[in-house]
Order: structure tokens, then C-alpha cells, then sequence
């Protein structure tokens, strides 16, 4: 629906659209595994290659028991308009493994990782296809692919993926790469449009505290911005004064929980807080609202009772279309994800960089050029916005279309 909305305010043709929205390679196959008790399985496995107009493909790879075709199909699609948005020469693409990784040992991991790149390797590499990890992979992961798919080819090929641990040529400043990017974003944001009062008067609530969500929060605090909430899917807490965040992940990384009673042990601290859940925390009074969790968390069942000023979409799709149908009247501005979460994507492309070149950066060189990025991606797109007169999704899906479409022409 969105890219149908772009394609009219760029009054594409009816065959260049059709075009945009068809992948250029699907890739279907099993991966046998030869399983600890002496058995071999056979898992689904897809990469689905989108577009490649600006560049190689682009896209990570996820395990998960729920991966099906149509989705990777859409990921992919999806990550065709992110790294178009955030103007770095590459298309789209998407992988999966239909497997629960968690079911798996560390061997069988390692055989099912390898078998995905010897069912894809003459459909990948540095200048063609760059995968990197999603979700249900990591590091390991992408450590095992590259030594893989370099071991096919006959010599190291490091940038053949990208996220890939430091110590193996991965990149200073990946980790942080999402969630630095949704701070310029933000930051960037309220340079255009300030909210009433000081910037430390500014509230803010996280939902999904894992890589995303803490490292927005260390920026947002850092920067001067009160972290009143947070949660995850075991639980959470609300401190209207602003909650320490370094303490917190402190605590999370010892107990494996947010916990406002070991956050602040025999403190008084404490009793200022109260405990918040996923749900709750969305409906709560703050200025900014930062989904980073999971897909379809804002819904047309919930959203009258958001209160926020600014949701900044952190994860991918958590704001439902029939969500925004309700928000926007009411005033509430959404960041759409592709813009707000892009910084990952970015930081990936210089990993990418750095591995052809065999050259490695410090870490704040790293972040200064995702920054760079990042703010040039939120000018374009509030270009487009005022240009046609747009919501921000629709101004940002018009970007990337008309980026896209610029090349293939």
C-alpha cells in the first residue's frame, strides 16, 4: 500500500511499479543437517534478491521457526527502499531459515549456517549479494558463513558479510550503529520541530530493551533527554524522574531482567518507581514513544489511548496503517522505521567498506560517518515531505521509490 501511495506522488507507470514490486531472483532450497543423535533434517531455506538498480544486494539472514517465503519476500523488499533512503549504493535482499535456533546445538548451528552458504554461494559475494546477521543470528554466525563461503571461493573473502564479530573483521561501532542512528534521526527531528520546554524536560519510553533499545537510551540520556520507562518481554519499570540508565543495563546484564528493586537495592529510589509491562508502557504520558521490540505492537485497538507526541519506530513495522489512520489526526508525529532504524544498514555498509580495503577505523570515525548519513537521509526526506506535502511515511517511501526508479530508468 505504501509503495502504491509513492509510486502516485511520483506518478510512476503503471509498469515501472509493477517492476519495483517484483524480486529480480528467488532463491528456495533445503539445508540438511545432520543432527547430534546421528539423524539428518532437512530445514527450508530462502534468499529472496530484490532489487540490485544502486548496488549489491543487501540483507540479513534470520532463523526462525515462523520464516516463510512471503515474508523474506517483503524483507526483502523492505531493505531495497532502507538502503536507497539512506543513500548508500546498494539494493535489497533477504534470507531465512525456517528453524528454531534455540533447538539446536552449537554443532548443529554451525552445520546448518554452513549449508545455507553452500546452497546460496554462487548467488553471493563482496559485489554481489552481502548478507549479514537478522534475527535468531549473531556474529558467530555470520563468522562461521564468511569462512564458509572464503573456504568456496579458495581465499579469505571478509566482505562477503558484514556483521561479523570485531576480532574477525567486523567494525568498531556496529553494535551501536541502530540505535546511534535513531538518536540523529531524533535529534535531527527536534532541531526542526522543538517540543515545548528545555531538552531535559523532554520525556521518553522504550519498549524493547535489548541491543536497540539500550543503546537509545545511553544516546538519549547522554544528550540530556529523561528515560522515564522502559520494558522487554519479562517485565519492566517507570521512574517519572528519569531512570539510571548505565545502572540499569548493569543490572539486566547481571540478572537478566529489568527489576526496579535490584536496579536500586535498599534505596528510596525504589519506591519512586512502579513496575510497567510491554502494553502499558505504550498507553503512558511522555513526549516521545520508542517501540524497538516487535512488529504490530501499536494497533487500531490501542492507539486512542497513546498519549505520546512523537513515536520513533525503532523496530520494523510496530505501528499498524490502521494505527496511523487514528495517530496522525490526532496529531502525533511517527518517525517510520526505515528512516528511524536505518542507522544499522549504514553501519553495515562501512563494515563492507573497511573489509574490501583490509583498512579498520576507529570507532568514532565510524559513528561520525553513520551520523553523516543519517542526517542526510532525514533532509531528504523532510524535503519530499514539504515538497509533496506528506505524511513522513509517505515522504519516505517517495525518497526511496524515486531513487530506485531513478536508476533502473
Amino acid at each position: 500500500m505504501l509503495v502504491d501511495q509513492a509510486a502516485k506522488v511520483l506518478n510512476l507507470s503503471s509498469e515501472m511499479k509493477e517492476k519495483l514490486g517484483t524480486p529480480n531472483r528467488i532463491l528456495a532450497f533445503e539445508v540438511p543437517v545432520k543432527m547430534d543423535d546421528g539423524t539428518e533434517k532437512k530445514f527450508a531455506g530462502w534468499r529472496v534478491q530484490h532489487n540490485n538498480a544502486l548496488g549489491p544486494y543487501k540483507g540479513g539472514i534470520r532463523f526462525h521457526q515462523d520464516s516463510n517465503l512471503d515474508e523474506v519476500k517483503a524483507l526483502a523488499s523492505l531493505m531495497t527502499w532502507k538502503t536507497s533512503l539512506m543513500g548508500i549504493p546498494y539494493g535489497g535482499a533477504k534470507g531465512a531459515v525456517a528453524v528454531d535456533p534455540r533447538s539446536l546445538s552449537s554443532r548443529e548451528l554451525e552445520y546448518l549456517s554452513r549449508g545455507y552458504v553452500r546452497a546460496v554461494a554462487d548467488f553471493i559475494g563482496p559485489d554481489k549479494d552481502i548478507p549479514a546477521p537478522d534475527v535468531g543470528t549473531n556474529g558467530q554466525i555470520m563468522e562461521w558463513m564468511t569462512d564458509e563461503y572464503s573456504k568456496i571461493m579458495g581465499s579469505p573473502m571478509p566482505a562477503a558479510f558484514t556483521g561479523k564479530p570485531i576480532e574477525k573483521g567486523g567494525s568498531q561501532g556496529r553494535e551501536e550503529a541502530t540505535g546511534f542512528g535513531g538518536y540523529v534521526v531524533l535529534r535531527e527531528f527536534l532541531n526542526r520541530r522543538p517540543l515545548a520546554g528545555d531538552i531535559k524536560d523532554i520525556t521518553v519510553a522504550i519498549q524493547g530493551f535489548g541491543n536497540v533499545g539500550q543503546n537509545i537510551a545511553v544516546f538519549l540520556s547522554q544528550h540530556g533527554m529523561k528515560i522515564i520507562a522502559v520494558s522487554d518481554s519479562k517485565g519492566g519499570m517507570c521512574e517519572p524522574d528519569g531512570i539510571e540508565i548505565p545502572q540499569l543495563i548493569d543490572t539486566k546484564e547481571k540478572t537478566g531482567m529489568i527489576d526496579r528493586n535490584k536496579c536500586y537495592p535498599l534505596s528510596s529510589r525504589a519506591n519512586l518507581c512502579h513496575d510497567c509491562t510491554n502494553a502499558s508502557l505504550l498507553t503512558l504520558q511522555t513526549d516521545i514513544l520508542i517501540p524497538a521490540a516487535l512488529e504490530n505492537q501499536i494497533t487500531d485497538e490501542n492507539a486512542g489511548e497513546v498519549k505520546a507526541k512523537v513515536i520513533l519506530e525503532m523496530a520494523n513495522g510496530p505501528v499498524t496503517p490502521e494505527a496511523d489512520a487514528i495517530l496522525i489526526p490526532k496529531g502525533v508525529t511517527i518517525i517510520p522505521d526505515i528512516l528511524a532504524n536505518g542507522g544499522g544498514v549504514v553501519g553495515s555498509y562501512f563494515e563492507w567498506i573497511q573489509s574490501k580495503a583490509n583498512d579498520y577505523w576507529e570507532k568514532e570515525k565510524v559513528l561520525a560517518a553513520i551520523e553523516e548519513k543519517m542526517v542526510n537521509a532525514f533532509r531528504a526526506v523532510a524535503e519530499a515531505k514539504e515538497t509533496h506535502h506528506i505524511s513522513w511515511r509517505e515522504a519516505v517511501y517517495a525518497r526511496a521509490l524515486d531513487r530506485v526508479a531513478q536508476a533502473m530508468k
